[in-house]
């Protein structure tokens, strides 16, 4: 089973930033990554549908033999992850857990700012995580719709999308956040537009450096690690996607190739 690959899935193209890091810290596993681009954006659906379309990524990723699940997805990981591990017999990995942990090593002064989706700064996890993490700090959530559309258009740095990130990280100022989680994994993408608008005194935190550790340490502590091989990935999308490719190749660095295409609906 170790040289089977590790699936990796979100709603599109944000999910990209965890495979990056996953490929630099574990360059000897195979990956096959499915973007869920016919029913993005998850963030903005209730938890009901956000738990049937994991339950039916992971499905899918099993059925093509995956030896472990990485929910690269914020909302998803809030939303699904906990009735999700204990479905199926293959670890099951979010990135709530590894962003709360860069976060709260992040903090200086203990005022943390959490921008998301609806669905994932609705679920509280990130807040109610941090506090427990770290009683006494500060946690100021934020939603921020417009930004997973935005990059799945592939308008990465545009007036426009200067203009949205205003409006919203406007609301940060003078509220003292020394660091900002970027709660969905479509965020890093932007961020050197929203490192712009906060300035550069708050620190910006993704989970995918994070997550790609927790990955390294299931695998051993299961013995699942790949004996030979490794280090290639298949991407599977739910819909045409016509930025994925261009957008993929330029953010892996890597050209990304037979894009294979599924029904889910």
């Amino acid at each position: 089973m170790s040289n089977q690959p590790i699936g990796v899935f979100d709603s599109g193209i944000g999910g990209l930033t965890v495979l990056k890091e996953l490929l630099v810290r574990l360059p000897g596993e195979s990956y096959i990554y499915f973007g869920d681009t016919a029913r993005v954006p998850y963030g903005t659906k209730s938890a009901d549908t956000v738990r049937r379309f994991s339950r039916e990524n992971v499905a899918l990723l099993l059925e093509r033999g995956v030896k472990m699940v990485v929910i690269a997805c914020n909302t998803a990981s809030s939303e699904a992850l906990p009735g999700l591990a204990g479905e199926f017999s293959v670890p099951i990995i979010g990135v709530i857990e590894p962003g709360v942990r860069a976060a709260v090593a992040a903090t200086r002064d203990k005022r943390i700012g959490v921008i998301g989706t609806p669905g994932t700064i609705r679920s509280g996890a990130y807040q109610s995580k941090i506090l427990a993490s770290l009683p006494g700090s500060t946690v100021i959530p934020k939603a921020c719709p417009l930004f997973v559309p935005l990059v799945e258009e592939g308008w990465i740095d545009t007036p426009v999308t200067r203009l949205v990130a205003a409006e919203y990280l406007g609301d940060y100022a003078g509220t003292g956040i020394d660091t900002l989680v970027l709660g969905c994994t479509h965020y890093p993408l932007l961020k050197p537009v929203i490192g712009d608008v906060v300035g550069s005194k708050v620190r910006l935190v993704d989970s995918a450096v994070e997550t790609a550790l927790e990955v390294e340490r299931v695998l051993d502590a299961r013995s699942l690690r790949a004996a030979k091989g490794g280090g290639d990935f298949h991407v599977i999308l739910s819909d045409t996607s016509p930025s994925f490719g261009d957008i993929a190749t330029r953010f892996l660095g890597r050209r990304v190739a037979d894009i294979e295409l599924v029904s889910v609906l």
